[in-house]
């Protein structure tokens, strides 16, 4: 999966191969995908390589400046989207999308609850079950419907693997 994405992203620009990290310094650590559907792990740690980018610690990456950084990570949302989009699965493509705007959202705004957001959508993705739980968080910043459907989905050990590593990566 790792030399998927980076192998990707190198031969799309010779920026993305500079950026890319050597290998024995790569964090190769599957976060969000531990909780969706297995044939979706690649395009969910594409997207979220790409949410690293531009919100916390890479596992693959170190870009030159912040510039760099946030069209890289634009480049790995894009890309991810596109591997979930070969599968078929619209409701999942449309679950990322509205991730990736609710986290920015949350960002842009200071609000906690992405981790809840990544968790519960990835343990969710494409069974449309996750808009009161989204809307909660988007209105109310009460990220704990999203955090009680990945738990219901995956289970606490799972969901409190997940969520550990990303505060680890986000800080």
């Amino acid at each position: 999966m790792w030399d998927e994405i980076a192998d990707a992203a190198a031969a799309e620009s010779t920026l993305w191969a500079e950026a890319l990290l050597p290998r024995e310094r790569q964090a190769r650590e599957a976060v969000f995908s531990t909780l969706g559907p297995p044939v979706q792990a690649v395009g969910l740690e594409t997207i979220y390589e790409g949410y690293l980018l531009h919100y916390g610690r890479p596992r693959l990456f170190s870009p030159p400046d912040a510039d760099a950084a946030l069209l890289l990570g634009d480049y790995l949302y894009a890309h991810g989207l596109v591997r979930v989009a070969r599968g078929g699965d619209v409701g999942a493509v449309a679950d990322l999308a509205e991730l990736i705007s609710l986290c920015a959202q949350g960002r842009a705004d200071g609000r906690d609850g992405d981790g809840a957001a990544w968790a519960a959508t990835s343990a969710l993705l494409g069974r449309g079950a996750l808009d009161p739980a989204r809307a909660s968080l988007r209105l109310d910043g009460d990220a704990s419907g999203l955090e009680r459907l990945a738990r219901e989905a995956v289970g606490d050990a799972v969901v409190d693997g997940a969520l550990a590593a990303h505060a680890r990566l986000v800080g």
